[in-house]
């Protein structure tokens, strides 16, 4: 099939370690596809492998990279749904920052309409994250209120654009007051910056209380997101940028009937990814071609400069998605 080039991870470290290589090109075992890839996202996980904090799962390339769009080239055995030729955006378990990839067909989604290629891989990570964790593990449902810290990165911005466009009610964290405009660009009803502002405090002036809260923060907003959560509601952890060991009060879980749930989703099976992909064709896809909702992409970087788009990564200046060009 001969060779591609791909980002390596040339030891645990920082972006300076993310370095060209040739590698050789994928061969699509059984149901996969395998797709020349036209960008792919960039995301926090990447960020924690790179540093050597986040192993790929048995079997997943070596190479980061979560989610990919672009042109199926190639197709393994049993393929039914996709011709070479296709346009997708799929969620894969690694090997996204490469020329080529594969994944599972199941995992595969097709183009969405008017979407660009970076537009595309802004999607899969994201919006399945957010469907898994805000609507089926948290069951947000229809005139109900969200709170999402984070709101300006690509998670939040992305909870923030499908909680509204299903009819919720959105509060959100986030660090100055630019990103704090954009989130209310978004459609957040309420944007709190936290490094001027106690979200507590400005939610009680708000008369608002949160059924669903989706927490990438963890550490000492643990304790608060209890004070803010309405009766019955559920508080979903993704991550914990603050520290995953809290020593908290208990008791407001027994007396509001809190749930304080959490996922990842990169481990998880290709079945269990499919079932979020149906989801998503169901009930987000319409929302893309209506014109509802669309991925906030931040900047775009090529290839070869995947350690330049993990310093901004991690300078936490962006406001929505950073993605590489194939």
């Amino acid at each position: 099939m001969g060779e591609m080039t791909a980002i390596a991870i040339s030891q645990p470290g920082g972006p300076e370690v993310l370095v060209p290589v040739r590698l050789p090109v994928p061969v699509p075992g059984p149901g996969q596809l395998l797709v020349r890839v036209g960008a792919a996202g960039v995301n926090r996980p990447d960020v924690l492998q790179r540093k050597g904090a986040y192993p790929p799962p048995a079997g997943a390339p070596a190479t980061p990279g979560l989610e990919i769009a672009g042109e199926v080239t190639g197709l393994g055995p049993g393929v039914r749904r996709y011709e070479v030729g296709d346009r997708v955006c799929a969620l894969v378990p690694g090997g996204g920052y490469a020329e080529y990839a594969v994944v599972h067909e199941d995992n595969a989604l097709p183009l969405p309409p008017g979407f660009s290629m970076e537009e595309a891989a802004a999607v899969p990570e994201t919006f399945f994250t957010v469907w898994t964790n805000v609507f089926d593990r948290g069951r947000l449902k229809e005139g109900e209120t969200l709170l999402v810290h984070g709101g300006s990165s690509g998670i939040g911005t992305t909870a923030i654009m499908l909680a509204k466009a299903l009819g919720s009610t959105v509060v959100t964290t986030a660090g100055s007051p630019e990103k704090c405009r954009a989130c209310r660009e978004l459609g957040a009803d309420l944007a709190i910056d936290y490094r001027t502002e106690d979200f507590v405090s400005a939610m009680k002036a708000a008369n608002l209380e949160a059924d669903v809260i989706l927490d990438m923060v963890g550490g000492d907003y643990v304790a608060r997101n209890f004070k803010v959560a309405a009766l019955n509601g559920r508080i979903v952890n993704i991550a914990f940028q603050k520290g995953s060991t809290v020593e908290i009060d208990l008791m407001p879980i027994m007396l509001k009937r809190l749930a304080l749930t959490g996922s990842t989703l990169r481990p998880r099976s290709v079945a269990e990814k499919a079932e979020i992909a149906r989801a998503l064709e169901e009930t987000v896809w319409p929302l893309f071609a209506a014109g509802r909702c669309r991925p906030v992409i931040y900047r775009s970087f090529a290839l070869k400069d995947a350690a330049a788009a993990h310093v901004l990564m991690e300078s936490g200046e962006h406001i929505g998605k950073i993605v590489l060009k194939g």
